[in-house]
């Protein structure tokens, strides 16, 4: 519609630079040191709602980091949309590969370079920002809602209670997420499913001490050495993953419908250029767009033991750590399939260590319906979305 394009227009550089300055809060959930910054983002995020049009905006406190909710509500009569985002950013470590300040945003080729930006106050913000022009133009259809939390990059831990606590408050006819990714940026994507996760922290002991390696080594099992064969177990020679039972509710994909999810124009060999990789890897027998979308994973996260300082100690650590995720899809409980993690990982440890598996959080599988009467308005919006892309990029 011309009203949008010329109110777009005229408040471009402003959206801009209320959006950088969002980006400059380091509402980073994991560090308790940053507890501050992220009670600060949280206000910020509701003055946003209210600037933006939102009949009511408030700061709803939990156990954790706060959750923001606002509303816009035109007519009871009218479909409901429930927005759903998070202002809280994963840590930006290790600080010494950033080019620039994390919390410094920097414009370069037309994109911001800056933690958070596109996960996901970018996305947040650009529908605090639809609402807005929908709002100032008069031409708002539905009602919205948002719920904007501050703990989606720490597992949501109390997300789950102030949703079976406020079901009323936040009752609505589709949930809109923009927290994923887009084929390309010629190409705006609508994701009709999101994968869920298990999440894990594994620890191995060996020795009851480090200990030197030039007096033990050879003699005594090394945790890392351990931990890393353990891992490498976790798949086979075709990437699919080894755990008992854990693809035993994963549904195969209709011919038909993986022939849909491919004949999307993804260019994989932009893929390979775009991450600075000569091949692509995982589970054979699927493309790579069936295995970020459709199928389950496992990785490791992260790994660390032994020293890792400046220069060299020739220890022998007394323990290993991994963490790892397993992105799951429907039918896939999370906690189910952590169970089946912990017995499998606790069961293929050697004598010669100890192990011990934590499940740290994990979320559920969601897939929109097919023949959902919101996706197909969505679907018939996409020129929209086009134009809502040009002017916000």
């Amino acid at each position: 519609m011309q009203v949008w394009n010329d109110y777009l227009s005229q408040n471009k550089q402003r959206f801009l630079d209320e959006l950088l300055d969002l980006l400059r809060i380091p509402s980073v959930s994991a560090d308790s040191k940053y507890k501050a910054d992220v009670a600060r983002c949280a206000e910020a995020v509701k003055e946003s709602l209210l600037k933006a049009g939102c009949d009511m905006a408030e700061i709803c406190p939990t156990p954790g980091h706060p959750i923001v909710y606002g509303e816009k509500m035109i007519d009871p009569s009218l479909p409901t949309v429930l927005v759903y985002g998070h202002y809280d950013v994963q840590p930006a470590d290790p600080l010494d590969l950033w080019h620039s300040g994390p919390f410094e945003p920097v414009i370069k080729d037309e994109k911001i370079y800056a933690r958070g930006a596109c996960d996901d106050k970018g996305q947040m913000f650009m529908h605090v920002k639809a609402l807005e022009v929908m709002t100032k133009t008069n031409t708002l259809a539905c009602n919205v809602k948002f719920m904007i939390e501050g703990e989606e990059e720490v597992g949501s831990v109390n997300l789950g209670k102030f949703l079976e606590g406020n079901k009323e408050k936040l009752k609505a006819d589709i949930v809109l997420v923009s927290d994923t990714s887009m084929i390309s940026m010629e190409h705006p994507s609508l994701e009709t499913g999101l994968r869920g996760l298990a999440y894990m922290e594994v620890e191995v002991t060996g020795p009851d001490r480090d200990l030197h390696s030039g007096v033990y080594g050879g003699a005594v099992a090394n945790p890392i050495n351990i931990l890393c064969k353990m891992i490498a177990s976790l798949h086979d020679e075709n990437n699919h993953i080894t755990i008992p039972g854990f693809y035993d509710k994963v549904d195969e994909l209709s011919e038909a419908d993986r022939k849909a999810l491919n004949n999307a124009p993804f260019d994989q060999e932009e893929y390979k250029k775009e991450l600075g990789v000569k091949a692509v890897w995982g589970e054979k027998g699927y493309t790579t767009l069936e295995r970020t979308g459709v199928r389950p994973t496992l990785d490791v996260n992260g790994m660390w033991g032994g020293y890792t300082g400046e220069g060299a100690k020739t220890v022998l650590p007394s323990k290993a750590f991994a963490k790892i995720s397993m992105r799951l899809v429907p039918h896939q409980s999370s906690h189910e399939i952590a169970q089946m993690f912990q017995k499998h990982f606790e069961g293929i440890a050697p004598d010669y260590v100890q192990v011990k598996v934590t499940e740290h959080h994990g979320g559920e599988s969601r897939r929109l319906l097919a023949k959902s009467r919101y996706l197909h308005e969505a679907v018939a919006a996409s020129p929209l979305f086009r134009c809502l892309r040009r002017h916000w990029g």
